[in-house]
């Protein structure tokens, strides 16, 4: 046992720097969404693109990410390797933002975000691989973290816009400016992230095949000899799994409190810029100062439910996540659809609302992953995974499509919203297997 002792020490160092790149890649992600974003809409504008482009273009990415997704997450359940999916999936990612750096027309700028997009696909391989590596207990914690690492990156992402914005050079025959900056900056990070993860990523064997989660040994041994044939190649016994898996009451709930609460949060992203400009004048740097108060403000929601999750059940902090959307939902309802009070009141309402809804996104967003990944079947998580990130770039299209034509008629919005958040609420509450 003297002997060993290194070789798992070398494992656990070899677990914790995979873990440090995961988080490196989400934050890229975070960072480039906060650097293309306030840029994109002048840049369309400047290469005559209509109105509607802009929709078009944040969606590409939603989109192909969406269709990706799920194969990306069959492919690591098949091959059981993550590194070389990662490495494949950031080609897209340098591919695509080289692309937007180009520019030349609105329809290669729309491209680029559909190229950058299939990237994002290897999120779910991602997913899948940190379900197979961790045990139940700690896995939301695990989750939590990654997650505050993309909305660090979304904190991070405006301080590059700053010192992006002062390019205005040449580079070979290409224009280096604020509008095309974002493009080549993006795809050097994402070239440096390949060095990072050949480096410092290992596919490091699953928990369960050390014999570390009691939980799936006990599940193989209840299905007598069906566990194997998981793994096997018995495609129609597999595809029937799948399927009849997706059906089950407490999987379709959790895919259902994913659709809603990313549909909530994007619609309200979608609608905040114009309701601070029509009631409170605010302008680009009121709004980036808002933005950068969220972030924190989730990050610190991450790391409060990392700690929670440690001390109570992941469908409690899932309850307590819906019934505080259901209150923000309310307030603002009853507080923004038709302010009066004055400015004051009408301010300190606004920034209740937004404080509210973002303190139960952390707890949705992280008990939900957590609760998914036991729900579902070890072997299949990467495409299990897939399919769940897919959902929620569904509701990441949707949400803004929804609110963009509805900023003048708010209570319709929030009306909609709220009974969405009503449903899922009380069919959590009833849902008859009490979610593990």
């Amino acid at each position: 046992s003297a002997c060993k002792k290194p070789a798992t020490m070398d494992d656990h160092q070899k677990r914790n720097l995979t873990f440090f790149t995961i988080g490196l890649i989400f934050m890229l992600s975070g960072i480039e969404y906060a650097v293309i974003l306030p840029t994109i809409w002048k840049y369309l504008q400047i290469l005559e693109a209509p109105p509607y482009f802009l929709g078009l273009g944040l969606s590409a990415f939603s989109l192909s990410g969406l269709l990706t997704g799920p194969l990306f997450g069959l492919w690591s359940d098949r091959r059981k390797t993550t590194k070389s999916i990662i490495l494949f999936s950031n080609l897209f990612e340098i591919v695509g933002n080289f692309m937007y750096f180009i520019g030349y027309s609105k329809w290669l700028l729309l491209c680029s975000r559909l190229v950058a997009g299939i990237g994002a696909g290897a999120g779910s391989s991602i997913f899948g691989f940190l379900t197979r590596s961790t045990r139940p207990e700690e896995r939301a914690g695990i989750f939590a973290a990654i997650m505050a690492a993309r909305q660090a990156g979304l904190l991070i992402g405006p301080a590059f816009n700053l010192f992006l914005r002062l390019c205005d050079f040449k580079l070979g025959p290409f224009v280096v400016n604020k509008y095309t900056s974002p493009g080549i900056f993006m795809c050097l990070l994402w070239v440096l992230l390949q060095f990072v993860v050949l480096a410092m990523y290992w596919d490091v064997p699953p928990i369960s095949s050390e014999g570390g989660a009691a939980a799936v040994n006990l599940e193989m041994k209840q299905e007598g000899e069906e566990a194997p044939l998981i793994g096997s190649d018995e495609e129609p016994y597999i595809s029937h799994r799948l399927f009849s898996e997706f059906l089950r009451e407490e999987v379709v709930v959790l895919l259902t409190a994913q659709f809603i609460t990313l549909f909530n949060q994007t619609a309200l992203e979608t609608m905040v810029t114009p309701l601070t400009q029509r009631y409170f004048g605010f302008g680009e740097l009121g709004n980036s100062l808002m933005y950068s108060l969220c972030g924190v403000e989730v990050i610190l929601g991450f790391f409060f439910v990392r700690w929670l999750s440690s001390k109570v059940a992941d469908r409690a902090v899932l309850a307590t996540g819906l019934v505080i959307c259901c209150t923000a939902c309310t307030w603002c309802l009853v507080f923004l659809c038709n302010p009066r009070g004055g400015y004051d009141w009408e301010l300190s309402a606004f920034i209740i609302g937004v404080f509210l809804q973002l303190l139960g996104l952390p707890f949705v967003a992280v008990s939900q992953v957590s609760l998914f990944s036991k729900v579902t079947a070890e072997k299949t998580q990467g495409f299990s995974q897939g399919v769940r990130r897919s959902v929620g770039g569904l509701a990441t299209i949707l949400g803004p499509l929804w609110a963009g034509g509805l900023t003048n008629n708010l209570y319709i919005m929030l009306g909609m919203m709220l009974a969405l958040l009503v449903m899922i609420t009380v069919s959590r509450a009833s849902s008859r297997y009490g979610l593990a």
